[in-house]
């Protein structure tokens, strides 16, 4: 079986969700290094984190796919201040998450978690959920 990397994603979370979204489209997709990345997220990067493969013959046809769902999802999520629907997952600017980081490169082997926040691209407004779905008309 011939197979091709369409996407690659530092957790799991987010891998798990778009390999069964395109499930449900009746693709079949496989994760590969899932279970390695989960157990130690530090050679995530040294592996090139998880990649959601597919057989080569439908390349095309499922990141065609995966635009459409993606550009239709975002479509839902508005900016309460600008409008935009262009939302990126980044690290709150916080004392914790810059204590976080430092005592991480203190203690290399000591992983801890910093705290994350959905921020507009286009306005910087920040929130730490997803704004709520716009109404379909």
């Amino acid at each position: 079986m011939d197979l091709v990397i369409i996407e690659t994603f530092d957790n799991y979370f987010k891998a798990n969700i778009q390999l069964t979204r395109l499930r449900a489209a009746g693709v079949e997709c496989y994760l590969k290094d899932e279970y390695v990345v989960t157990i130690d997220p530090f050679l995530s990067n040294a592996i090139g984190g998880i990649k959601l493969v597919v057989r080569r013959n439908e390349e095309h046809k499922v990141r065609k796919l995966l635009r459409e769902m993606n550009s239709a999802s975002d479509r839902q999520l508005v900016c309460p201040l600008c409008g935009s629907h262009k939302f990126i997952l980044v690290p709150k600017r916080s004392t914790e998450n810059i204590l976080t980081a430092i005592t991480t490169w203190l203690f290399s082997a000591y992983a801890v978690s910093a705290e994350n926040v959905y921020q507009c691209t286009d306005c910087g407004y920040e929130s730490e959920t997803l704004p709520e779905v716009a109404a379909v008309n």
